[in-house]
């Protein structure tokens, strides 16, 4: 893999709330954004503690078959939902914070995903751009019930209302995925600071480019703070140059196929060869 991350204050915002975890190496990687909120510096550290505790939990799991792994990162996130919402509970300066988190781990040929939140994981295969997430979000319950399109939904004044977080309650649920990559996939993990700015169209000809991974990271920053930047940007970009399908586990559950004509729901760096 080719992987590349950062993270940028906007154009409006004074400090960052955004936390990110990227790490790869030959047996696989484990791909982290979280998007903090709720008071002054809270959001940071709600999001700080995400990373820390998910990426702690999961950065030895590289056998991504079964259901055991899924259960493993959907206890990683229940576990910083608790530690967080135990923060708010005994120190009143960080009342009412809490963070969204997107997580990616692939391992051999396969990919698995957990989420709390907004921010989103994408895929770029033979030139088409799939979110493989569905926001926790006001706007797209609207979506959900037919009573906003997706354009009217990206333009709502509610379009930053999220409907699920991490630390905000003493329990969460994390929604998780899981599927086959393959040689010349790109993932896109991102804060909505990317996707409130700019539209899938425009990010899927920014990841078709065929730049390194850092410099389509700073073009897909680049772009967000050119169209306003309201909030903060945060990018992951992980090229799949290669796959090790023999180092997957006999599988006892078939992963979903992604289907043909599937429509996505609304919805410097370091490089690191493997």
């Amino acid at each position: 893999m080719h992987v590349a991350a950062r993270s940028d204050v906007g154009m409006v915002r004074s400090g960052n709330e955004d936390s990110f975890f990227a790490h790869a190496t030959k047996q696989g990687g484990l791909f982290i954004v979280a998007d903090g909120m709720g008071g002054h510096a809270a959001g940071e550290v709600a999001s700080e503690m995400a990373v820390q505790i998910v990426s702690r939990e999961l950065t030895d799991l590289y056998q991504l078959a079964g259901s055991a792994p899924r259960d493993k990162v959907a206890e990683s996130i229940r576990n910083a939902n608790r530690a967080i919402y135990d923060r708010t509970i005994s120190e009143s300066d960080k009342q009412g914070m809490g963070t969204t988190v997107s997580v990616l781990l692939v391992a051999g040929s396969r990919w698995l995903i957990g989420q709390v939140g907004d921010s989103r994981v994408y895929l770029l295969r033979d030139g088409a751009l799939i979110q493989l997430t569905k926001d926790h979000s006001y706007v797209q319950e609207q979506v959900d019930a037919g009573l906003l399109t997706p354009e009217q939904a990206r333009y709502h004044p509610y379009s930053n209302v999220i409907t699920r977080c991490v630390g905000a309650g003493e329990e969460v649920e994390a929604d998780t995925f899981t599927g086959d990559f393959r040689p010349g996939d790109v993932f896109l993990v991102c804060s909505d600071g990317l996707t409130g700015m700019v539209d899938d169209r425009r990010l899927q000809q920014l990841l078709l480019s065929r730049a390194s991974a850092g410099r389509i990271v700073d073009a897909l920053i680049a772009e967000a703070n050119y169209r306003g930047g309201l909030d903060n940007v945060t990018a992951v970009v992980v090229q799949v140059i290669s796959t090790d399908p023999a180092g997957d586990e006999e599988r006892t559950e078939e992963a979903p196929a992604l289907p043909e004509g599937h429509t996505p729901p609304f919805g410097g760096p370091a490089t690191i060869g493997g």
